[in-house]
């Protein structure tokens, strides 16, 4: 085809030449003929005779020929006819190929003259041409993510032919998934596109075979085909798509670390990478990762730590499935805690009222709620106290509780309760709670103060210190705080003339007693008063007891020697006659303690005699006995000094003078001794002194009773006696009665001592008792109600 493209345009070249030539030449104008390819050699294009105006003589004699370009001569002319006839068949495609119009020219040359006529072949195509595809089979590879719409180039098809005999269109079948459009070039040739109607699907069909079909426009129209094989190529066009979308799992919340607790399955229709599955978490919290671990490979969920169903009830775990094009499919695992009965019931408090008062009734002591973090019967709960106290639980709303006392308490007999509160839930097993409660009962003031003793007896030895401790009472009060604080005082004496607040003092904190000034047995041996303890408490509250204060004797005063008195301005002389027997009593040694018990225990003895061995003292009774009998020889005047002793300690003592005249009778005048009077003026001054000190101690009153005594003696003594007996001027000191009864004086050796009054002598009128032993008795009585009595006794 190359060569006769060659040729052609050399041919073209010659014919240009004439044309201009004949165009120099002649001036005939061209005509133009047309005939259809393919005809048989001879076929009648015109007749040029007729065309030209020249007879078929005349043609031939002018030696008419056909020039035409090239040395190939397509036609030839007939002289016989003047017909211009196909020399060879025409083919249009060879001749002019893709041009249209295809154009012959070819001059006819007439000589004699020369001319030169121009003429033009015209040759029609026919169709005699199928389209013909470079390639009888395409193969294409589109990946199967390719998007409807996508525009696939393919290989085109050729048809020699033009016009409507040329290449028109395009065909495809079958045509599920493609269509074809056909397009057309600058240059006017048609070229297939293959659009993608619908996406394709590796996993359903992984190869397609397709025709596609060149159609031309000529009549009958002519085709070409080319198969076309697509192979589908796979993208990761399909997710893993999990075996279940849910997976529900039911795990008891005691299962151990590492259990597998369910596994999760996916698959993926994609191949290679894009087939392989791996899953993890998707999304999930820190909490889930703390709790399970996903093995990527197999799918199992196993726990990485003890589930709490308190805590958590329910995981809600996201997996994710990818493949290796990154595709991935998600599932849900709900894991359902099954709760275990391993939390014990928990009780909250919510408010004490602590302390309460003692005397409060029905009163709520607390409020707390109960709960327990398990579910269903694990979760239930009871509660109880124990059944020995004052108190019951009552049940509120929902799962409070209020612990209320049953009436009043009393803080003296338990000031403080430890309850305990027991929860107790009904699951298997049975799980319990204890709660302490402490409950403090508050103090009411309904206790006075007890003292310890409802009398109390003190002994406060006399002559003590001012301001000496001599004592405590104490009370206590069963309440406390303030209330149980108590506070001593001294009430108010009963005996009017008890001067108590002179006496003694009491410590209102602690009770002591105090003496305010020293005692003295013998003005005031005894005294009781009360005292009264009082709480702060409002209203205060009081009791009180009674004090008795014993005041003991000390040995503070010496005997007093009542007979014979020592202070008289002339001594006594005892006459004892010369004819008396061994263990005549001449006298007896009067002397009283104003102390008590051994300190008033009195003995007696000898100090001093004119001659020692003649006379002789009693110890007990200070009784003066001859110890032998008298003779001539004997010195008529004597003086003894006998010694009065006490039993205290230190013991305490007195010394009296007698002085004893032995006479032949009583009828002989008693002389005072010359050599007794400085000794006895000596004494006298001194028993004045202490006579004056004792009587300044004497009240009026009770010298008016012991006036009255000595009075009623001296009437019953007038009675009872011939001579005159009178009182000695004087008082008597105080000592003189022996109250106590333990005197030296006993009641047999009571006698009156008559003295006759005068100028000169004395007689000495002997001895008669004359008390007889219930006046003893009265007067016993006497000085015990009053002390002081025997401060004022006198003789008549």
């Amino acid at each position: 085809m190359e060569a006769g493209g060659e040729r052609f345009l050399r041919q073209r070249q010659v014919l240009l030449l004439f044309v201009f030539l004949g165009g120099s030449l002649a001036g005939s104008e061209s005509r133009r003929y047309s005939v259809a390819e393919e005809k048989e050699r001879g076929f009648l294009i015109a007749n040029l005779a007729k065309d030209l105006g020249l007879r078929v003589e005349e043609l031939a004699a002018r030696g008419a020929q056909v020039v035409s370009k090239g040395n190939k001569q397509h036609f030839q002319l007939s002289h016989q006819t003047g017909d211009l006839l196909l020399n060879e068949k025409l083919d249009r495609e060879e001749l002019c190929g893709p041009t249209e119009p295809c154009i012959l020219h070819f001059q006819i040359l007439l000589q004699n003259p020369l001319q030169f006529v121009t003429n033009e072949l015209r040759i029609i195509d026919v169709n005699d041409h199928s389209p013909v595809f470079f390639e009888n089979e395409m193969h294409l590879k589109i990946l199967e993510s390719t998007l409807p719409g996508t525009v696939i180039p393919l290989g085109n098809a050729e048809d020699l032919d033009v016009g409507r005999n040329s290449l028109q269109n395009y065909t495809i079948t079958p045509n599920s998934h493609f269509h074809v459009l056909t397009r057309s070039r600058r240059d006017g040739r048609k070229y297939p596109e293959l659009v993608l109607d619908k996406a394709l699907d590796r996993e359903e069909q992984p190869e397609l075979s397709l025709t596609l079909t060149a159609l031309d426009g000529g009549s009958p129209p002519r085709s070409g085909t080319a198969q076309i094989n697509i192979q589908v190529l796979d993208i990761n066009d399909n997710a893993p798509e999990f075996a279940q979308p849910l997976y529900e799992v039911a795990v008891l919340e005691n299962t151990p670390v590492n259990s597998v607790i369910v596994t999760v399955s996916a698959s993926d229709l994609d191949t290679g990478s894009f087939g392989t599955i791996s899953y993890a978490f998707f999304h999930a919290s820190e909490e889930i990762r703390k709790t399970f671990q996903l093995n990527p490979i197999t799918g199992d969920m196993q726990l990485v730590k003890y589930l709490n169903f308190e805590a958590i009830n329910s995981y809600e775990v996201d997996i994710e499935a990818k493949d290796g094009g990154g595709l991935s499919g998600k599932s849900t695992v709900i894991v359902q805690v099954v709760d275990v009965n391993d939390n014990p019931p928990e009780l909250t408090l919510s408010s004490v009222n602590s302390p309460i008062p003692e005397n409060s009734g029905e009163t709520v002591l607390a409020v707390f709620s109960v709960s327990d973090l398990d579910s269903g019967d694990n979760g239930r709960v009871m509660c109880s106290i124990e059944n020995n106290l004052p108190f019951f639980l009552k049940p509120s709303v929902e799962n409070f509780y209020t612990l209320v006392s049953e009436g009043a308490l009393d803080r003296e007999t338990r000031s403080e309760y430890n309850i305990t509160i027991t929860i107790t839930d009904l699951g298997t097993p049975r799980l319990k709670t204890k709660y302490n409660i402490t409950v403090l009962v508050s103090d009411v003031n309904d206790n006075a103060p007890a003292f310890t003793q409802t009398s109390y007896t003190l002994f406060v030895r006399e002559n003590n210190s001012p301001a000496l401790h001599i004592g405590s009472v104490s009370a206590t009060d069963r309440d406390s705080g303030t209330n149980a604080q108590v506070t001593y005082s001294l009430l108010p004496p009963q005996d009017p003339h008890l001067p108590l607040s002179s006496l003694v003092s009491i410590n209102a904190d602690n009770g002591h007693l105090f003496a305010l000034r020293s005692l003295d047995y013998e003005a005031l041996q005894a005294f009781e008063f009360r005292v009264g303890a009082a709480d702060r408490g409002s209203p205060a509250l009081s009791s009180e007891a009674l004090v008795r204060v014993l005041v003991l004797d000390a040995n503070d005063n010496s005997p007093f020697v009542l007979y014979p008195l020592q202070n008289g301005s002339a001594p006594c002389t005892e006459l004892v006659p010369r004819a008396a027997e061994p263990g005549y009593l001449v006298t007896k040694v009067v002397a009283v303690d104003s102390d008590s018990g051994q300190n008033a225990w009195l003995s007696y003895q000898l100090l001093k005699a004119t001659e020692p061995g003649l006379f002789g003292v009693w110890a007990h009774n200070g009784e003066v006995r001859t110890a032998r009998l008298l003779s001539e020889r004997d010195a008529a005047k004597h003086r003894l000094v006998v010694l009065v002793k006490d039993n205290g300690e230190p013991p305490r003592s007195a010394t009296a003078t007698l002085h004893v005249l032995l006479v032949d009778g009583f009828s002989q005048p008693y002389l005072p001794l010359p050599e007794a009077a400085p000794a006895q003026a000596q004494a006298d001054l001194l028993t004045v002194y202490l006579v004056v000190a004792l009587a300044s101690v004497s009240s009026l009153f009770l010298f008016s009773v012991l006036l009255f005594v000595a009075v009623r003696l001296c009437r019953r003594s007038r009675a009872a006696s011939v001579g005159r007996c009178s009182v000695p001027e004087g008082p008597f000191p105080g000592q003189m009665v022996d109250v106590s009864g333990t005197g030296t004086l006993s009641q047999s050796y009571q006698y009156e001592v008559c003295l006759t009054g005068g100028s000169g002598t004395n007689e000495f009128k002997f001895l008669k008792p004359i008390i007889p032993n219930f006046v003893a008795q009265g007067a016993e009585r006497v000085s015990e109600a009053n002390p002081s009595f025997r401060k004022s006794f006198e003789f008549s």
